[in-house]
């Protein structure tokens, strides 16, 4: 009988001692995990409640990308870093735009000098590729003024396969005349533009 009423006051002392807690005692719920999206760029609107209308999206910093005068471009958006003229190689298929960005650093020959050795640098995925987009401009859809050089019209590798279950032989591309991504057989050929992370 003795254990039985022990038993029983053990149990009402945590519910009283809970109902205290909640009175007194606000739990915080977490804040929900999301990553921003960025503004388009459009500001011209066509319609109402378009996108040159509402002009959803975090902001761009101005300025929105620093010439470093060592060969590379911070993106103050991103924190990525880009080498400024943009064209690496023009004819390489996408294993070889792998190997020529993993293999990149700092020299004469390549017009680095931000200290940057091989492995630092890598093939941008299409997410980083589509951050660079401005989707105001009529011709080449990158931010007005923007310090880049040499900014091929034909399409960019991304490092991103064009997933399928079946096939596996696409990766995604951009091209920067009209910011369109597509894709491209990873045996063809496409431009080359490296990106590193900012040390």
């Amino acid at each position: 009988m003795r254990k039985f009423l022990f038993i029983f006051a053990l149990v009402f002392a945590c519910t009283a001692l809970n109902a205290f807690a909640d009175d007194f005692y606000v739990i915080p719920s977490p804040k929900p995990n999301y990553a921003p999206v960025e503004k388009t760029g459009q500001i011209v609107p066509f319609y109402v409640g378009d996108d040159g209308v509402l002009r959803k999206g975090v902001a761009w910093p101005n300025p929105r990308f620093t010439d470093n005068s060592n060969g590379t471009v911070t993106d103050n958006l991103t924190g990525l870093v880009w080498k400024k003229y943009a064209t690496l190689s023009i004819a390489s298929t996408w294993y070889e735009a792998l190997n020529i960005c993993n293999a990149l650093a700092a020299g004469p020959d390549t017009g680095l000098s931000d200290g940057s050795v091989a492995g630092d640098w890598r093939l941008p995925n299409i997410k980083e590729l589509l951050g660079l987009i401005d989707y105001g401009p009529s011709y080449q859809a990158l931010p007005a003024n923007h310090p880049f050089k040499e900014v091929d019209p034909a399409p960019y590798w991304s490092s991103t396969t064009m997933s399928n279950l079946s096939d596996n032989s696409k990766a995604w591309t951009m091209g920067f005349d009209m910011g369109i991504a597509d894709s491209n057989d990873k045996s063809g050929t496409c431009a080359v533009w490296p990106v590193r992370d900012r040390k």
